[in-house]
């Protein structure tokens, strides 16, 4: 008979999970990783529980399957938080299967005791507990749950004296329930409040999955309008296509051509994605969503809503494109100027290239994406550096930027990275991220290196950190000239068993990116940034004065 570590293993890969990430400790994740052994269901050994989150959440962003995470107890639950939360605002399917004390050691170490339920509950689609008579039945939930949208973390609590029992199968299905059919009287108003638009403009959003970009560029083709993409939506329209016309950053960068449409598409724009400021614009918002908006009348701070569709229309966005095109044969072309938008595009393209004295960070995605080869995937941390790094790099269809939501988790760049080498491994992935944000997870290089993934890893390397610590000591030590040296990001490589390279300059640069291309395995390059046009950056993106 099996037991219930099977029979979670067993709902794992009837959904097709494609791996295990995690750090393990005793418990219940032993039996899981036997279990796992035994079915072929490959595990990762991580060293952070947030890490192996968020490389469990990119899996699923790029598969459509749930990833999957097992956890100790107590601390390595709430260790976990940060990578639940990443995975909760990118809409990314997840299992989390933690660890627990068994029933009976509770009662005599209430004092080491952490509510994981509690705990993860606030982040968590769902939180259940898993016991011998349950475990198929929620671990069918738990898939079934992850992907119902909007998709997210569902986290399983396993006691320890649980895992190892007897249980019986019982016939679960982990496929979620169909979207409904699409309600035809409100497609029919969707066609006509585009019918009567003369300048439409679409914003595609994190609902706008692989399968949907071919009927979005048809629409965009067909009408013509222009297309904005939030930071997770790139690709879905190539970026080379001349209605593409970059990110829709909730700034001030696109407002010049986002207040001269007279109707807003949002196809698959989720509330999620925008930044906490009121909607700046008054013409109508049609919505082609998966699903109703959670939070469509969601208050931004000082008053206001992000936006309010004026009609909202559920289902497959694809499907609703379909649709839609049978209904706007005959309507007259959208009254777009074309060198209006070209020049608009060229603009945008131009606005963050800002010349500064030393090597430019928006050169450092140029050059990177043209030595790199087509098909290529990049990973993007927060910081600074996104900005050129989501304007640059050239994406020509889904899942070729990737990139956080929501909390921009810092340090997500790396982790994401090894999820997608694993993912996609004939192909490149390129994984951009600033000192700090490599800091936070420098244990993972061992993980890159162990497992002999051929990423390069790109450091945008302000010295930020460094000019922090000479403040402070200049502070605490007056008339005494000191220098405080960042981290040596060349020899921290090395001894995790990286190849490493130091940039300076575009010379230097383009040595480094075919040196770290033309070996096996995976290689660091310690980019050496000039940081003083950031300011400049971000007041652009933002709209300050000049």
């Amino acid at each position: 008979m099996p037991t219930v570590a099977d029979l979670i293993v067993d709902g794992l890969v009837r959904a097709e999970v494609p791996r295990l990430f995690g750090v393990p400790g005793g418990g219940s994740n032993l039996e899981v990783l036997e279990a796992a052994r035994v079915r072929g269901l490959p595990f990762v050994l991580c060293h952070q529980e947030w890490a192996a989150c968020i490389m469990a959440a990119v899996t699923g962003e790029l598969t459509g399957r749930p990833g999957a995470v097992l956890s100790t107890l107590g601390p390595g639950v709430t260790a976990s938080a940060t990578g639940l939360a990443h995975a909760r605002l990118d809409r990314s399917p997840l299992i989390y299967v933690s660890d627990r004390h068994p029933a009976g050691v509770l009662q005599f170490a209430t004092h080491q005791y952490v509510d994981h339920g509690a705990h993860v509950g606030a982040i968590a689609k769902d939180s259940v507990s898993v016991g011998a008579d349950s475990a198929a039945h929620w671990v069918a939930h738990a898939v079934r749950l992850a992907l119902t949208e909007p998709r997210g973390p569902v986290h399983l609590d396993l006691p320890a004296d649980v895992a190892g029992r007897s249980a019986v199968p019982a016939a679960t299905s982990v496929t979620p329930a169909p979207l409904p059919p699409l309600d035809g009287e409100l497609v029919e108003r969707a066609a006509a409040m585009i019918r009567a638009a003369r300048r439409p403009l679409v914003i595609a959003g994190l609902g706008c999955r692989a399968a949907d970009a071919k009927w979005l560029r048809a629409f965009a083709e067909a009408l013509p309008t222009p297309v904005l993409t939030t930071y997770k939506a790139k690709g879905a329209i190539p970026d080379p296509h001349p209605l593409a016309l970059g990110i829709f950053t909730g700034g001030a960068l696109e407002e010049p051509l986002v207040r001269r449409a007279d109707l807003i598409i949002a196809f698959g724009l989720d509330t999620v994605e925008l930044i906490p400021r009121p909607w700046a614009y008054t013409a109508p918002v049609l919505s082609l969503t998966r699903c109703p908006a959670a939070e469509p009348r969601l208050q931004a701070p000082g008053g206001g809503a992000y936006f309010t569709p004026a009609l909202e229309v559920v289902g497959e966005p694809g499907s609703i494109l379909e649709d839609l095109a049978g209904r706007l044969l005959g309507r007259a072309r959208a009254d777009w100027d074309v060198a209006e938008v070209d020049r608009i595009r060229r603009e945008r393209h131009a606005a963050l290239e800002v010349p500064v004295p030393g090597l430019a960070p928006h050169r450092v995605v140029q050059m990177t994406r043209e030595l790199t080869a087509g098909g290529s995937i990049a990973t993007v941390d927060a910081g600074a550096h996104m900005f050129p790094a989501t304007a640059y790099w050239h994406a020509l269809e889904p899942g070729e930027l990737l990139i956080s939501n929501g909390l921009a988790t810092m340090g997500f760049a790396l982790p994401a990275a090894i999820a997608a080498q694993l993912v996609h491994p004939h192909r490149r992935v390129i994984c951009f991220t600033g000192d700090g944000g490599l800091m936070m997870v420098a244990a993972e290089l061992e993980t890159v290196a162990r497992l002999g993934l051929p990423i390069v890893i790109v450091v945008f390397n302000d010295e930020a950190l460094s000019l922090i610590a000479i403040k402070q000591e200049q502070k605490g030590f007056e008339g005494v000239s000191m220098r405080y040296a960042g981290p040596d990001l060349r020899a921290l490589a090395r001894a995790f068993g990286l190849r490493a390279f130091t940039a300076t300059d575009e010379a230097t640069l383009h040595q480094a990116l075919i040196g770290a291309q033309t070996a096996p395995g995976p290689a660091l390059i310690d980019a050496r940034i000039d940081a003083s046009g950031y300011r400049r950056m971000l007041e652009i993106v933002r709209g300050a004065p000049k």
